[in-house]
């Protein structure tokens, strides 16, 4: 076997790949929840300039979900409450955007600090570790599962409610202020429904690229639509596709699912950008058109 083929069995090979999908019959039905939680909050993710804050959370969910491990209990949990921590900082100290990045500048070395410390104490499989860093298929589990879509449902009846005042909120804070909508209050319940995605995502895709599940597909989606009905529709199908896509091919390889996940969600981003920009080349040569007299 040459170089070449050895490489090309590690990233695609499917011997018993109809045994192997009953491995990750939990992994999918999580994904499809991730990719629908994912694509909603992404799409306020793009409209509040929010991609760092995604990131900076992540770094303490992670340290969170290193806790847990070290300490031997639920992995989820201990995620879920560093993406709170983490959320409600940003959400309380960072009401302008200076002040908001510069909290999450903050946060991000300290939390990627404390879980790398928690992973060096922890004397488990080396697997465990790295998969909160670039996340696993297989490791969920039915408990896990339940965890997993209970907050993926709470996360779901959280953005329904506040959807409509949410949008006017991120479109124009002064007037949505003016006519009484509670621009703070939203702002901060919306950190914390972000904090819960990310927490989810990290299970999945790990804590280094959860922007590939909630800011990647909103991105592309905003590429061809403008449409508040057909931009959080695309944005989950994009979500979905992307991490049941990711899940489905890295059963079949010996590495990790967030280059699988990654690339397709790239894929797709680039796709929409070429889509989106040969509409708008389109619009530009009809304005310019000389109109006959």
């Amino acid at each position: 076997m040459t170089l070449a083929d050895s490489v090309w069995h590690q990233i695609f090979a499917f011997d018993n790949y109809g045994e192997l999908l009953t491995l990750v019959r939990n992994s999918l039905v999580v994904g499809a929840a991730l990719g629908l939680v994912g694509g909603l909050a992404g799409v306020f993710v793009i409209m509040r300039d929010l991609p760092f804050a995604v990131h900076g959370i992540s770094e303490l969910s992670f340290a969170g979900a290193s806790a847990a491990l070290l300490a031997g209990v639920n992995i989820v949990g201990g995620s879920i409450a560093g993406s709170l921590v983490a959320a409600g900082a940003i959400g309380v100290l960072g009401a302008r955007a200076r002040d908001r990045n510069s909290v999450i500048g903050i946060l991000m070395p300290f939390g990627l600090g404390l879980g790398v410390l928690f992973l060096a104490l922890y004397k488990g499989r080396a697997a465990n570790k790295f998969g909160l860093l670039t996340g696993q298929i297989v490791a969920v589990d039915t408990p896990q599962t339940a965890w997993l879509l209970g907050t993926s449902a709470l996360v779901l009846v959280v953005l329904v409610v506040i959807w409509r005042p949410l949008t006017f909120a991120s479109a124009d804070p002064e007037v949505a202020e003016a006519r009484g909508v509670p621009v703070r209050s939203l702002s901060f319940v919306f950190m914390l429904a972000l904090g819960l995605t990310v927490a989810l995502s990290v299970q999945v895709v790990g804590a280094l690229l959860v922007l590939t599940l909630v800011v990647t597909p909103a991105a592309a989606a905003a590429r061809v639509t403008a449409s508040p009905v057909l931009l959080p529709l695309l944005s989950v199908v994009f979500a979905v596709v992307s991490i049941e896509g990711g899940i489905l091919l890295a059963l079949g390889g010996s590495i990790p699912i967030s280059p699988y996940v990654t690339t397709i969600s790239f894929a797709l981003y680039v796709a929409c950008r070429l889509v989106g920009g040969r509409r708008t080349r389109r619009r530009g040569a009809r304005r310019t058109v000389p109109r006959l007299a």
